[in-house]
């Protein structure tokens, strides 16, 4: 399969009032197309800030002190801000969290899904006007026609989330960053979009870098996991072989205390302490103060995510969970 993109050795700090923060530590993957890479970790691990690095949109605060960032072989750190503009919306598009504020309150619907057309192709407003309530039936919203005469505040928070997903596929991009497209959803409705994410990757080969802090939506979503804690990405597998044999203690943690629909009378347990603060990491391992497999060489230095404890499987660990294969 293409590859999509490729993220490598990925640095990114923001300066603050209170000294430089390192909210991106070394961060390195590779995606290709029809395929649904999962970036899930905790509020704050850096995990929306990987997403407005890829898409050139991170704020004048933060700067890329090293690493690179390629899609389809075009370095995009060092793309110009015309060739950004081009990209993105056409080859990139991204679904924020918010999609009511991500949405212009004092624009209709379809005014905004026009724009998103017109920016990249040359169509008559009768067409992109055919065409939005084409995506937007797709989208499984009914009366298309009334939704694209209303504006943002006429319509509930997953119609909205809808209109955005629409609006970030009119112009079929070859990525799609979706940053927890689904944590304002009911649990019907984010079952809806899940499934309609999965049909396009597999119809269209679209690849999709799919942002959570859900460990269970992941599980039914992904084909590849990388699991970020405290902006260090501490495993890398694929979801089967993570979720069933999960080797940092990290993810082994966070699996643990899922509720299981298999065994209702298991008790859930919750991981000790807290993530630290960004602008508190030390230089060896940030999973360091909340591990009890922490040894004297985890304390001298950090381990980067080489360690290929099975085939595709990577961890950022020196004393790995070890399982019977």
């Amino acid at each position: 399969m293409q590859e999509i993109l490729s993220v490598q050795d990925l640095n990114v700090h923001f300066n603050t009032s209170t000294g430089v923060v390192k909210v991106l530590n070394g961060i390195s993957f590779q995606q290709s197309e029809s395929q649904i890479y999962c970036v899930v970790g905790e509020n704050g691990s850096g995990k929306t800030t990987l997403a407005l690095a890829i898409m050139g949109l991170l704020p004048e605060t933060a700067k890329i002190v090293s690493g690179s960032i390629s899609f389809l072989g075009v370095d995009l750190i060092n793309s110009t801000d015309t060739d950004m503009r081009s990209m993105r919306g056409s080859d990139i598009s991204m679904v924020f969290q918010d999609a009511r504020a991500a949405l212009n309150p004092v624009l209709t619907i379809g005014k905004q899904l026009e724009e998103a057309i017109f920016a990249h192709n040359t169509m008559s407003k009768q067409s992109i006007r055919s065409y939005s309530q084409e995506i937007l039936s797709e989208l499984g919203l009914a009366a298309p026609n009334k939704i694209l005469n209303s504006y943002p505040f006429e319509l509930s928070g997953g119609m909205c989330q809808r209109v955005m997903l629409a609006i970030s596929l009119v112009n079929n991009p070859k990525l799609l960053i979706a940053d927890e497209v689904t944590s304002a959803l009911d649990v019907t409705l984010q079952a809806d979009v899940l499934d309609r994410l999965k049909t396009l990757c597999r119809d269209l080969g679209t690849a999709i870098l799919f942002i959570s802090h859900d460990f269970g939506v992941v599980a039914n979503m992904a084909h590849h996991v990388g699991v970020l804690y405290s902006g260090t990405l501490v495993e890398s597998a694929p979801v089967v072989d993570l979720y069933s044999k999960p080797t940092h203690p990290y993810t082994a943690a966070m699996i643990e205390a899922l509720p299981r629909l298999d065994d209702p009378n298991k008790k859930l347990t919750s991981l000790k302490g807290n993530a630290p603060s960004l602008n508190e990491l030390s230089w060896n391992c940030p999973f360091l103060p909340r591990c009890n497999k922490a040894t004297l060489i985890c304390r001298a230095e950090p381990r980067p995510l080489i360690s290929e404890v099975r085939p595709d499987h990577r961890v950022a660990c020196y004393n790995p969970l070890s399982f019977v294969d």
